[in-house]
């Protein structure tokens, strides 16, 4: 069915545009995933009533088809909604500025809450370039953040009320994925699976090691050197004297037991709650893969029955020679070079985590992702 056409409108109002190819389901689900209590509203949006054949411009009204599918209000926070889809015509693209490719758009209401001007540096979003007077906060930034992403992921484009300014975010850009999975495997055992895709990956290790506390601390400070009390190896007898510990052989019994501590965690360490598996791309930057325990999860996977039992996360992250060009608007060619060629290895590692453990896959802005549109 048609979609009634944009409305023009003398108030302020964001707008999210869409290319042809997106549904509205898509924006729907876009958006539970970032407000897990957005719905539609019960009543839709009045359109012109009645069949109308062509009229005159000269009459200011538009012609109304039998079969216009009617707007739709998405409310996606307390005082924020989209409605539409609305058909954007070619003279409205122009008009408002918008990329030529845009069909749809939706007419965004939030409360219009400013803080202080942005901060200097990276610009990715391009939210700060939008907001030069003063940067939206609380609901209207989420909001505003959410439109950006959705946006990114959807190949769209928001244009900003105030000023009028198109942001029209490189799908490219957020290339990191995040495999989120009840499954705990071991560093060994994650090495083997990204050297599927990369032989040359090896295990991130520290790179130095603990002998111990300094000599002098512990049970043997009464002997330490002079040179072990400026560089801290009297710590713990001076936090001891602070405490107002005054008993002698307390204090020294509080001394044997940490250091009875330091060398049972020498002795027997606990295993690792978080380790990491490096591959070196050489030109083109570095990939990790970050695995531990994750608690913030998105909002689409909270109280599901596999994830109330605990969620490791195995973040597949590419870190660029030039780190700023991550968050710079328009990276140089070289950077997005780069970029191209390591995001099929991006796409690739995270592919082989899920079939090795399972649970689901999740982008920079905690959008699910299907394993198979990798």
């Amino acid at each position: 069915m048609a979609a009634p056409r944009l409305p023009a409108s003398k108030e302020p109002r964001h707008l999210l545009v869409l290319p042809e190819d997106v549904g509205d389901d898509e924006v729907e689900v876009l958006a539970v995933s970032r407000f897990p209590q957005a719905r539609w509203e019960e009543t839709d949006v009045p359109t012109p009533r009645g069949i109308m054949g062509p009229m005159t411009a000269a009459l200011g009204m538009r012609a109304v088809s039998a079969n216009m599918k009617p707007a739709r209000t998405l409310r996606v926070a307390r005082l924020s909604t989209l409605t539409g889809p609305y058909a954007v015509e070619a003279e409205d693209a122009v008009t408002l500025g918008l990329p030529p490719w845009s069909t749809f758009a939706y007419v965004v209401l939030a409360p219009r809450e400013r803080g202080g001007k942005p901060y200097p540096g990276g610009d990715r979003d391009g939210l700060k370039r939008a907001f030069p007077g003063g940067m939206p906060v609380r609901e209207e930034e989420r909001v505003l953040q959410w439109l950006v992403a959705a946006a990114r992921r959807l190949g769209g484009a928001v244009r900003i009320a105030d000023n009028g300014i198109v942001l029209v975010p490189d799908v490219d850009s957020a290339i990191d994925l995040t495999v989120y999975s009840d499954h705990w495997l071991e560093p060994v055992e994650m090495l083997r699976e990204v050297q599927q895709v990369h032989p040359r990956a090896r295990l991130s290790e520290a790179t130095g090691t603990w002998d111990g506390p300094l000599p002098g601390a512990g049970r043997d400070a009464g002997a330490r050197p002079d040179w072990v009390a400026e560089v801290g190896g009297s710590g713990l007898r001076d936090a001891l004297e602070k405490s107002g510990v005054s008993d002698p052989v307390e204090r020294q019994r509080l001394l044997d037991e940490s250091s009875a501590y330091d060398e049972l965690m020498m002795a027997a360490p606990p295993p690792a709650e978080a380790f990491g598996v490096l591959v070196d791309l050489e030109h083109d930057g570095i990939l990790s893969v970050e695995a531990a325990a994750e608690t913030e999860l998105p909002p689409l996977l909270r109280g599901l029955p596999w994830t109330t039992r605990g969620v490791v996360a195995y973040r597949v992250h590419w870190e660029p020679r030039f780190v700023e060009e991550l968050e710079a608007e328009k990276p140089s060619f070289e950077h997005r070079v780069a970029r191209g060629r390591a995001s099929p290895q991006v796409q690739a590692v995270a592919r082989a985590l899920h079939a090795a453990l399972g649970g689901e896959i999740a982008d920079e802005a905690d959008f699910l992702v299907d394993p198979a549109d990798l």
